[in-house]
């Protein structure tokens, strides 16, 4: 990526909401602006999971001042990404569909170990780079408002990760959800927390880790007012949270907690953050832990500056070790992608290359890995494996993966055959319906498990919301099966409510 070109994260916290610009510099990011509001989505969610009015109205706030500084930015430049709160929302689609327009970017909604990967990330660019750090092995730890990560890695690569329901503000609603502190509910708010990450013991025990960092957040805050009162900087230790939490309970409530270091902000939501704080100290015998520059959004930052053309993709990577864990035939894989995108290219020409500057060639990479994990149910069961397919993808770990991102992928596999209404809110979205149609039709072009004849077809569009598709010469007569197949294709979509499709030739 070329010096000088800016590149934004957007990070859609349960707790705040936080917009990161930067500057690439011969393979570094420099902050150029920082922006933070706190939205506190977190504790808007209603006993039934879903967001309140106000908590919505909150964050579309929030993200109309961060659209109005990211005008001017081309889509390659931007990722915005929601965690937790976004996770376990029912009604997200609701804050998400007038999030996108209001910000003018498309949003992601991450998986937790995802957001862990990134978060990792982050910490590992923002590190110094030398022979000592890159052997170190590194434990980093992150507690958000309604999650908390756990990584274990060296270098730049992450090599456990996970994410455990417990954060800051689910705690401070759970167990001070009068803004009271007392050692009853402190005691109450550990146990509960170890509950939780009583699972991390056996991959995270202290023999598995050389060094401990805290990233952004709860572990920021505590970090500050540490160094505030006298403390090393960027450090915490077992001794100052046992003098933070003795601070606490003299305050005996947030309102009337007067310390040095502590933004107005956070007060409210440290009770959980300091009781999951010392939880995670206690089950993973912590003695320190150094507070790191890097978070979700550098990760985020240097992932998109990795997502050039001229870097390799992790997502290509996940999907070839999907493709193997699941044993997918490699050749079949192989014939049905190089049909489904020359089937592509012919209704999008603008894919043609494959370049990923352009809707229509991000278009095609995604489609190419719909083609190559089309078959991924195959080992669960070969009766209705497309089924299998589909559920395998919206419910796996796939690093480089947003959600929506892998359920649009799921929902190519789910459709690459059968009937079209189980599809039916897909099908409004025309560059879906276009990978979709070449998908189905090189799944029939193949259904043979050998090479198709190129020139077989020829798809075309045939104004608003149809399409034309003409066979060759004869080649109804030398293929009658495929043939067949196309015919039962074609009234397949008849039988949708919003699209044709014509056939001729054949």
């Amino acid at each position: 990526m070329q010096n000088g070109t800016r590149l934004a994260a957007v990070d859609l916290g349960s707790n705040s909401f936080r917009l990161e610009i930067g500057q690439v510099d011969h393979g570094q990011i420099h902050r150029t602006e920082y922006l933070k509001e706190t939205v506190r989505q977190g504790n808007g969610l209603d006993s039934a999971r879903n967001l309140t009015t106000e908590a919505m109205q909150r964050g579309w706030d929030a993200l109309a001042r961060f659209g109005e500084r990211l005008a001017g930015f081309k889509r390659s430049q931007v990722r915005a990404v929601a965690t937790q709160t976004l996770r376990e929302a029912r009604n997200r689609e609701e804050f998400l569909l007038r999030a996108r327009t209001i910000l003018g970017f498309g949003i992601d909604v991450i998986p937790g170990r995802e957001e862990a990967r990134l978060i990792y990330q982050g910490v590992a660019h923002m590190l110094p780079h030398n022979d000592a750090s890159d052997r170190e092995r590194r434990l980093v730890i992150d507690i958000g408002g309604r999650s908390t990560e756990m990584i274990i890695g060296r270098a730049l690569v992450a090599d456990r990760m996970e994410s455990y329901r417990v954060g800051s503000v689910a705690w401070s609603m759970k167990h001070f959800g009068e803004g009271l502190f007392t050692q009853g509910a402190f005691r109450a708010a550990e146990v509960a927390a170890k509950a939780v990450l009583d699972d991390a013991l056996g991959s995270y025990a202290r023999d598995q880790w050389d060094v401990a960092y805290g990233a952004s957040g709860t572990i920021g805050a505590v970090g500050d007012v540490l160094a505030a009162a006298g403390g090393d900087p960027g450090l915490v230790t077992r001794a100052g949270l046992d003098w933070l939490l003795d601070r606490l309970l003299k305050a005996g409530s947030a309102d009337k907690l007067r310390i040095d270091g502590m933004r107005e902000d956070r007060k409210a939501v440290i009770g959980g953050g300091l009781s999951v704080l010392r939880a995670v100290f206690d089950l993973l015998s912590i003695d320190e832990m150094k507070v790191a520059q890097g978070a979700l959004r550098h990760g985020v930052l240097y992932e998109l500056l990795e997502r050039d053309e001229s870097v390799a993709d992790m997502r290509t990577t996940t999907v070839a070790r999907l493709a193997t864990r699941f044993a997918v035939d490699p050749a079949q894989a192989r014939r049905v992608g190089e049909t489904a995108a020359a089937l592509f290219v012919q209704l999008a020409p603008a894919a043609r290359g494959g370049s990923t500057t352009n809707r229509a060639g991000r278009a095609l990479r995604k489609l190419g890995w719909a083609a190559q994990l089309h078959e991924i149910g195959t080992l669960v069961s070969h009766s209705d494996y497309h089924k299998h397919g589909a559920y395998i993808l919206d419910n796996t770990d796939a690093p480089g993966f947003a959600v929506n991102e892998l359920h649009a992928l799921a929902q190519l596999v789910l459709g690459q055959r059968g009937k079209l209404r189980k599809l039916e809110a897909s099908l409004d979205d025309e560059t879906f319906v276009m990978q979709l149609l070449a998908l189905r039709l090189a799944v029939i072009l193949c259904h043979a498990r050998r090479d198709p004849d190129p020139q077989a077809l020829h798809l075309a569009a045939l104004g608003a919301r149809a399409f034309t598709i003409a066979c060759a010469p004869d080649w109804a007569e030398a293929y009658p099966q495929s043939a067949h197949l196309l015919r039962e294709e074609v009234l397949a979509w008849q039988k949708t409510s919003s699209w044709r499709v014509e056939l001729s030739g054949c």
